[in-house]
C-alpha cells in the first residue's frame, strides 16, 4: 500500500494472464455501490477497454453482452441489475468545454461510470473516485499487466479494503474462487457466493462500524441498542446454536479484526417462494418450531469463541426498546412533515414506557420478528395459525405458561417493532439515499394497525391515531 499526499491510497499488483484479470475485475465488481466513478488510465492497448467489457458482462450475468468501444459513441449505457452503468470514453475529447455536451450532467440516477482516458477531464474529476491503471509487462508474456488502484477522498478505505479481502482469501486458500455478489440487505453488510471446486460458500464482508455521537447519557445510539458493531456476536451466536444441535451456517475462515467470515452455503430453498415473494406455511411452522426450540433451553450469558475472545450476550432492555421506537418520531414523522413537537416526544416515551417496563422478554419479539416479516406479506389467520401452534408447544410444555399474557407481549412487542422499521426504513431513504424500502412501508404499517389493535395497547393506539399520518399510499 502507497499513502498519497492527496489523501488516497494506492495499491499495486501483478496480473499475468486473462483468469488473474478476471479475478481483479470481479474485486471491483464486488466493490462497486451506485454512483460510483471508476477511472481507466493507461497507454493505448494496455487493456482499458478489455477491462471494462468484462466487467460489464460480469455486472450484467451475461457473457454475451455486446460491448462496444465507445471510442466514436463516446457514451454507452447499461442497465444492469444492480445499477445502471455508463461507459465513456474521453480519447477524442480536445476540452473541458466538450464534457457538458456529451450528457455527463444527465447521467441516469444511481449510475456507475466507467471513465477511460481521465486525463482529459483534468481538474474537473470529483474527489472520491477509484482510478485503476494498466501497463504492460511485457517480461509476462502478452497477457501480462502490471496493475494499480487508487483509492481517491472516501473511495480510499474502500480501496484498502478491496486489498484486504484479496488477501483474506488468499490466505483461507480461496484466492481462485469465483465471486458474485448477492442482494444485499438494509445493513452495510455484503454478501458474496464463492465457488471453488464444485464448492459453494458464502463470504460476509463487515468491517466494524465506528460509534456515532453521543446522544443520550454520554453514550451513543450503538451502544443503547446494543447494535453488533462486528462480526464477534455472529460468530459467537453461530457457534452457540450449533453447539445446541440448531442449525447455523459454520464459519470456515474468520478474520475478526477485519470484519470478514467465510461461512457454510445454505443454499436455495427460501422460507418464500413465488413472485412475488409469499409465505410457505410449512417453512414457518419449522422456524416457528426452532424458535420453541431455542426458547426451552437456558443460555448462557457469555459465549467464548475463540482463546481470550468472549462474547457477552446484551439483554434486550428498556433503554433498547424506547430508543428504536423513538426512531418514528426522528425520522418517519419528519417524512410525513409531521415533525413531533417535545411535549408530542414526552408522551410518546411515557406511553411507551408503561406498555414496556413490566412486560419485557426476548421470546415474544423473536416470534414477532418472525410472523410480521418486514419483507413478506404474512396473511393476518397464517399469523394467528403460527401464534396458536408456539402458543400451545409452549403450554405443553409449561401448564403454567400465561397465553393470556404472552399474547398481551407479543401484540406490544410487534408494535414497536413496527414502529422501529418505519422510522428506519424512512431514514434509510432520506440520509441513506435507499428509496427501495419505502415500497415496504404499506405492510408495515398494517402490521403495527393489527398490533395496536390489543385492548392493552389503547392509550397508545389513540396517540398515533392522532399524531401518526400514513404516507401517501398506505
Amino acid at each position: 500500500m502507497v499513502l498519497l499526499s492527496s489523501g488516497g491510497q494506492s495499491f499495486t499488483l501483478t496480473v499475468p494472464n486473462k483468469a488473474a484479470l478476471a479475478a481483479f475485475m470481479a474485486d471491483i465488481a464486488a466493490a462497486l455501490e451506485p454512483g460510483d466513478l471508476v477511472t481507466l488510465s493507461g497507454d493505448l492497448g494496455a487493456g482499458k477497454t478489455t477491462f471494462a467489457r468484462a466487467l460489464i458482462r460480469y455486472l450484467a450475468g451475461d457473457q454475451t453482452v455486446d460491448v462496444p468501444s465507445p471510442t466514436f459513441t463516446f457514451v454507452q449505457t447499461y442497465e444492469l441489475p444492480r445499477f445502471p452503468l455508463v461507459h465513456a470514453d474521453l480519447y477524442r475529447v480536445t476540452g473541458a468545454s466538450e464534457l457538458a455536451e456529451l450528457g455527463f450532467d444527465d447521467l441516469p440516477e444511481g449510475a456507475v461510470v466507467l471513465l477511460e482516458w481521465p486525463d482529459r477531464a483534468a481538474g474537473l474529476l470529483p474527489p472520491d473516485r477509484l482510478d485503476i491503471t494498466f501497463t504492460l509487462a511485457p517480461q509476462l508474456g502478452a497477457e501480462g499487466r502490471n496493475v494499480r488502484y487508487t483509492g481517491y477522498g472516501a473511495f480510499a478505505p474502500r480501496a484498502e479494503r478491496i486489498a484486504a479481502i484479496r488477501d483474506f482469501l488468499h490466505d483461507s486458500g480461496l484466492g481462485d474462487a469465483e465471486r458474485h455478489r448477492m442482494q444485499g440487505d438494509a445493513s452495510t453488510r455484503i454478501f458474496e457466493r464463492l465457488t471453488l471446486n464444485g464448492r459453494s460458500m458464502i463470504l460476509m464482508n463487515a468491517p466494524r462500524r465506528p460509534d456515532g455521537p453521543p446522544v443520550r447519557n454520554g453514550k451513543p445510539y450503538s451502544a443503547i441498542a446494543h447494535l453488533a458493531e462486528d462480526v464477534i456476536p455472529y460468530v459467537a451466536l453461530a457457534r452457540g446454536l450449533r453447539d445446541r444441535n440448531l442449525s447455523a451456517p459454520e464459519i470456515l475462515h474468520a478474520d475478526l479484526p477485519n470484519g470478514l467470515i467465510v461461512m457454510e452455503d445454505l443454499g436455495e430453498v427460501r422460507i418464500v417462494e413465488a413472485e412475488p415473494p409469499a409465505p410457505v406455511k410449512a417453512h414457518y411452522e419449522v422456524a416457528v418450531d426452532v424458535l420453541i426450540s431455542l426458547h426451552r433451553r437456558r443460555l448462557p450469558e457469555t459465549i467464548s469463541i475463540a482463546p481470550h475472545v468472549d462474547h457477552r450476550l446484551p439483554r434486550y432492555d428498556l433503554g433498547a426498546f424506547l430508543i428504536e421506537a423513538e426512531l418514528l418520531l426522528d425520522w418517519y414523522l419528519p417524512s410525513v412533515d409531521a415533525p413531533p413537537t417535545d411535549d408530542m416526544r414526552q408522551t410518546f416515551v411515557a406511553l411507551w414506557r408503561d406498555a414496556l417496563e413490566p412486560l419485557i422478554g426476548p421470546a415474544a419479539y423473536d416470534v414477532a420478528s418472525l410472523l410480521q416479516d418486514a419483507r413478506v406479506d404474512v396473511p393476518e389467520d397464517m399469523e394467528m395459525a403460527l401464534l396458536g401452534r408456539y402458543v400451545r408447544a409452549r403450554r405443553s410444555d409449561d401448564p403454567r405458561f400465561d397465553v393470556a399474557g404472552f399474547s398481551q407481549l407479543y401484540a406490544t412487542l410487534a408494535a414497536q417493532r413496527a414502529t422501529k422499521i418505519l422510522g428506519i426504513f424512512a431514514r434509510l431513504d432520506r440520509r441513506d439515499g435507499k428509496p427501495q424500502y419505502l415500497r415496504h412501508m404499506p405492510r408495515i404499517w398494517t402490521y403495527l394497525q393489527r398490533a395496536l389493535a390489543h385492548p392493552a395497547l389503547a392509550p397508545l393506539k389513540a396517540w398515533y391515531d392522532g399524531n401518526v399520518p400514513p404516507r401517501d399510499g398506505l
